[in-house]
């Protein structure tokens, strides 16, 4: 044993000083992770989910295009059919032109720039929400060649997916396909009207020329709908492994009905929702989920609207839309886990499940999409709750009362997981915030862009060349929202897990009016944490 020199003790002043100093770097610390996990900035994840629509175009890009890595594409589109469908918008990360969740994509920024869009404004966003909305709608009058003849998709799946091209290199089928009355798709027909409903409303008062005839165009293809019924899916065997039909088509229908009565007030689209509501699953279907494909909590949630502001065209039809109603309340408390536990069947099935990170968690694939969506409805009905004279501003759900606060806060967990507040410190929106998917599976992103360098790149020179690679993307898909975690809040950031790091349309288009309303939330707090001003709707909403 070393005999080495006595250590003399420390005098007392020093030991309190060492601890102070300790206290102070270990507060330090704590404060430096809380901003870090606390700080997030909703207008630039509203910035950058525009931003996402303009890399997803198809068709001539216009001058003022902000993502310089994309180029022209799809220029010869419908020139085999003899009609002009270039435009439009691609779903994902691939290069067919799928109607269905395009239509939706619509509705949902529409949606949000209906209920939101002085919050989209006050950040600047308004010009780039139209756009966004525009590129979509401008290709479904197109699309829309005759009145009971609707252009659904281009290009197949099953060809596009055997190569990994650019959109610019694209050699890959481009076949149109068509529904029509000897092979109707009442789904697509009526998700279109919705969109275009829908975007007639934003459209009003800035260019009512166009809104008039987004107008008219969704009022027919509603017709064509209703009269020829049937699935899309059983039309065009191409789409059937990509976007299938599986909740059917009578919730599209019940959706653009009410979408079209709000954007004409006639009652007698309000009626033909009340006069199928049993039959077509509106007051049945009681659900957890709000889709691309499965309508039914956006249509309760848009019937329950009428109520609680207390529309005078809702009197008569009262008994019908509460149980709309109810079955909205249903939806929204399955997400705040405030139903009946154990479920109707005794297995849980009637509130959503979370993972221990606290995400909504509903199935396995692209499940990022169902939080987004989920997110939506809530911060919609939050704000209907705050303004409703008739509910006494509360959500009842068997398991307690929810205020109006309560769902925002939900939805702004939500909003918050997706932008890095989550186990693995990860924003999965791409191009957010320091840690981000940087494979994210995506053609035009995985590839080197066109303008830097033109040599053409064929069908499967881009599988040996860039999609195995195991390097970052070298074009970042700002504001994409990629599939996301699993059940577990595990996630692997490879070009290859599509369930995990493909990016949607539909996942971010829900996103832009909840991430304007928070932002606006966000810069109008006062020091109690409720935005300033006098109490009512605002107050409500931030309690």
């Amino acid at each position: 044993m070393s005999r080495g020199r006595a250590r003399r003790p420390a005098p007392a002043g020093s030991v309190r000083a060492a601890a102070l100093l300790l206290l102070l770097v270990a507060a330090a610390a704590a404060a430096a992770a809380r901003i870090e996990e606390e700080e997030v900035d909703y207008g630039a994840a509203l910035s950058k989910s525009l931003l996402y629509f303009e890399a997803q175009r198809s068709g001539r890009l216009p001058h003022n295009q902000r993502v310089p890595w994309r180029g022209h594409s799809g220029l010869t589109d419908g020139l085999q059919q003899g009609v002009d469908l270039v435009g439009g918008y691609y779903d994902a990360g691939d290069h067919v032109k799928f109607g269905l969740p395009m239509a939706f994509t619509v509705t949902m920024l529409s949606w949000g720039a209906i209920e939101f869009g002085d919050d989209v404004a006050a950040a600047g966003e308004w010009g780039h929400a139209l756009e966004a909305i525009k590129w979509g709608t401008d290709y479904f009058v197109k699309a829309h060649t005759e009145p009971f003849v609707y252009w659904a998709e281009v290009g197949d799946g099953d060809t596009d997916h055997y190569c990994w091209q650019r959109p610019e290199d694209m050699t890959t089928s481009r076949q149109a396909y068509r529904i029509d009355p000897d092979n109707p798709g009442s789904d697509l027909a009526g998700e279109t009207a919705a969109a275009l409903a829908a975007a007639s409303i934003v459209f009003r008062r800035s260019n009512p020329h166009y809104s008039h005839l987004l107008l008219h165009h969704a009022q027919q293809l509603f017709e064509f709908g209703d009269r020829y019924q049937g699935t899309y899916d059983s039309s065009i065997a191409e789409v059937r492994s990509y976007y299938a039909s599986v909740s059917g088509y009578r919730d599209e229908l019940l959706w653009a009905a009410l979408w079209l009565h709000r954007a004409t007030g006639r009652d007698g689209y309000l009626r033909y929702a009340v006069d199928r509501a049993e039959d077509f699953g509106g007051v049945g279907w009681a659900m957890t989920e709000f889709s691309w494909d499965v309508k039914y909590a956006g249509v309760q949630v848009l019937a329950a609207k009428l109520l609680l502001e207390g529309d005078p065209q809702a009197a008569p039809h009262r008994a019908v839309l509460e149980q709309y109603k109810a079955k909205a309340e249903h939806y929204l408390c399955a997400c705040l886990g405030l139903n009946a536990a154990g479920g109707v069947n005794g297995n849980g099935s009637d509130n959503v499940d979370r993972s221990p990170g606290g995400m909504l968690y509903v199935r396995q694939w692209n499940n990022l999409q169902y939080v987004s969506s989920a997110a939506f409805l809530l911060t919609a009905y939050s704000h209907y709750l705050s303004s409703s004279t008739t509910s006494g501003g509360l959500l009842r759900c068997p398991r307690g009362a929810a205020a109006p606060g309560d769902l925002l806060a939900l939805a702004r967990s939500q909003a918050d997981y997706i932008l890095g507040r989550n186990p693995l410190r990860l924003s999965y929106m791409v191009g957010y915030g320091r840690r981000f998917p940087v494979r994210v599976h995506h053609r035009g992103a995985s590839i080197v862009a066109h303008k830097a360098n033109s040599r053409f790149i064929g069908c499967m020179q881009g599988f040996d060349d860039w999609f195995g690679r195991g390097r970052a993307n070298p074009n970042v898909l700002a504001g994409a929202i990629v599939g996301g975690p699993n059940c577990r809040d595990e996630f692997r950031d490879d070009r290859g897990n599509y369930m995990q790091t493909e990016a949607c349309t539909y996942n971010t288009a829900p996103m832009v009016g909840v991430f304007a309303r928070l932002h606006r939330l966000a810069t109008e707090e006062g020091p109690e944490g409720c935005r300033r001003g006098t109490a009512g709707d605002d107050q409500a909403e931030c309690r």
